[in-house]
This record gives structure tokens, C-alpha cells and sequence, in this order.
């Protein structure tokens, strides 16, 4: 029998909640993982959203890799014989809707498959923040809902991460990684992220206006400053502080939470990485738009992200022309705030 483990995409930053919230999404990350007694290396397939683009080889893929460190932070140093991983994903590449981070979970839940380990919650954070130090998408992923999250300072000998590089500086592996790589990986130590799940209304509804181009995030990154001024980081903090619990209420106040999504800390920043951002952030808003409720970058970008309580083809449409004088094609899903991961098991 086949063991099922799905993951959802997920948004972060949700305006001024630069590197801190998250929201779980419903486009998933699916494998299908089937072991058998034939022996021999593991074999990995692949198909959806990045079929051309992910490796294949379970020693250079990012979700296999992770799972491979889970294992040998246990004792076991391969992958067990047999083992056939299907991979499905809807979640699209490079678009700032957490697909490293959903690869990053999904890995960790195969590692502790794999292994029998029947790790706790918290202690598969740990794993995936050794590999992913953003701790709002991969904690949205694991835990799913609307959190905030936030990781302790650690010493350096106790981040450097050897074996498992940075999804976001080095998404892919040296050339050659091989099953003798990575024999020896670092602990992760205990309690690097905590979290907290704010409350979200049911009727709020996200709607995702993905433009058909990647950014990565390392190169999104790179266009942020190295500081702000204190009224910038003022203007957040006081925006977030009243976000988290607009969200929850209901019905919700489009006044309350337009302005609570305004953000001084990186979409400003990301504007010219993003033709026709400003335009949409500015033009789509409740008064134009009945239903619509705030408006965000999603994650780093290009993905935009309304939240609605309706009119979400008006919404979505209106982005989409804005996005069409600027000579960018976009697709544009209705997604609802899910749960977060899950494993069956036979």
C-alpha cells in the first residue's frame, strides 16, 4: 500500500509581516511513496507544475536530499531498498508561493516515513529550518492556517548547516552529490522556530494573480536594503500588529485590514523586478472592487495576493489588464486558507 503525504503552498509577509506570517494555501505538493522489495537506489518521478525543471536524481533533488538528512541525523545512512517516490505538484515555481518551502516539508515527512522516526511537530521545524531559514512559509506548510513564527538566534556553530545547503542561496546541490555525500550532517538543535496560529475568518478567500515569469528569491532578496528608518519599521509593526487580529474577525472590515496590508519594508523595493506591481497594488482596492478586503505581494513576488470575500473575477481581471499593458501574462486561481500537512499511512 501506498503512503500518501501532501503539502500546501503557502504566502508569506501578507503585507507588513516581512519574514514573519504566513498563510497555508490549497495548491499541494503530493508524493506517492511505495516500497518494495526490489533492491537498488531509490527511483523518483515526477510530473505538474516544474516537471522539466526538478532533478530527478534523489541524491540533487531538494525534497529527497532533505529526506536523506533526516535519515542520517538517525543513523541511517540510506535511503531504504526499494523505495519509489511519485511526486505531483500544482504549486508553481518561482512564483512566491512556497514551493522550496512545501519541498523542504515534504522531505522531512519522508524522512520521518521512511524512518519510523515519528518525530513531534516541533521537532520536524527543526529539520526544516536547518534547511530553510525563513520560518513563515515552511511553518505555514507544516502547520497550516494563518501563524506567525520567528526563529531564535543560535550560535555559528550550531547554524552551519554543512551537508544541507540553503534552499534559498544554493537551491540546487554541488555536481557531485552522490550517495556518498553528506555522510555526516549537523543536528539540528532543539527549538529553533515557534510559532503561534492567529485566528482567520472562513468567508476570506485568497485570490493569487500569478505573472508567468520566476523570480527567485535570492534575487528578490538582493533588492532589499541593508536597514530602514525607524518610521518605516514603525509603519509595520503597527499594521501587523492590527492584521493579525483583523483576519480573524467577522465579518471582516475591508477599511481595517486595506490599510493593515500597506507594507514600507519590500515591496517597495520590488517594484522593478515586478512590472505593473505599483499600478495594481494601488488601483485595486475596496472602493473599485467590492468584495476585496487588502492586496499584497505574495511572498517575494511576482505572485499578487487579494484577499476577498467576493468579486473575485472583477479582482483578478483588473489586475490581469494592468498586467497586460505591461506585456506580462498572468494565470489566476481562488484558493482557500487550508489546513496544513498531512501523511496517510496504510
Amino acid at each position: 500500500m501506498a503512503i500518501e503525504i501532501i503539502v500546501p503552498a503557502t504566502s508569506a509577509n501578507i503585507g507588513p509581516g516581512f519574514d514573519v506570517v504566513g498563510l497555508s494555501l490549497s495548491l499541494y505538493l503530493h508524493l506517492t511513496v511505495n516500497i518494495d522489495s526490489t533492491p537498488g537506489p531509490p527511483i523518483l518521478t515526477y510530473e505538474g507544475e516544474g516537471a522539466d525543471e526538478a532533478p530527478l536524481d534523489p541524491y540533487k533533488n531538494l525534497t529527497t536530499r532533505v529526506a536523506l538528512y533526516v535519515l542520517r541525523c538517525h543513523g541511517i545512512s540510506s535511503f531504504p531498498s526499494g523505495v519509489k517516490i511519485h511526486v505531483k505538484n500544482e504549486i508553481p515555481f518561482g512564483r512566491g508561493l512556497g514551493s522550496s518551502g512545501a519541498a523542504v516539508i515534504a522531505g522531512v515527512l519522508l524522512g520521518d516515513v521512511l524512518g519510523n522516526l515519528k518525530l513531534s511537530t516541533e521537532r520536524k521545524l527543526d529539520f526544516a529550518l536547518m534547511v530553510e531559514r525563513h520560518p513563515d512559509n515552511v511553518t505555514a506548510a507544516l502547520i497550516g492556517g494563518f501563524v506567525g513564527s520567528y526563529l531564535r538566534e543560535l550560535d555559528h556553530s550550531a547554524t552551519a548547516a554543512a551537508s544541507v545547503p540553503l534552499a534559498e542561496v544554493l537551491p540546487e546541490y554541488p555536481p557531485d552529490a552522490c550517495e556518498g555525500w553528506g555522510r555526516d550532517p549537523p543536528l539540528p538543535p532543539t527549538g529553533i522556530g515557534h510559532y503561534v496560529r492567529f485566528p482567520w475568518a472562513t468567508e476570506i478567500k485568497a485570490v493569487a494573480i500569478i505573472p508567468q515569469f520566476e523570480l527567485s528569491t535570492a534575487k528578490a532578496r538582493a533588492a532589499l536594503p541593508e536597514s530602514y528608518s525607524r518610521k518605516d519599521v514603525i509603519f509595520n509593526l503597527q499594521r501587523l500588529a492590527v492584521l493579525t487580529t483583523a483576519l480573524g474577525m467577522s465579518p471582516p472590515d475591508p477599511e481595517l485590514i486595506y490599510e493593515a496590508m500597506k507594507d514600507r519594508m519590500h515591496q517597495p523595493y520590488r517594484k522593478s523586478l515586478i512590472p505593473g506591481l505599483p499600478e495594481v497594488l494601488s488601483s485595486v482596492t475596496p472602493a473599485t472592487h467590492q468584495g476585496l478586503l487588502g492586496i499584497c505581494l505574495s511572498g517575494a513576488g511576482p505572485t499578487i495576493l487579494a484577499l476577498a470575500t467576493g468579486g473575485f473575477d472583477k479582482i483578478a481581471e483588473a489586475a490581469s489588464a494592468v498586467f497586460a499593458r505591461h506585456n506580462v501574462k498572468v494565470d489566476w486561481k481562488v484558493l482557500s486558507v487550508c489546513g496544513g500537512s498531512t501523511v496517510k499511512q496504510p
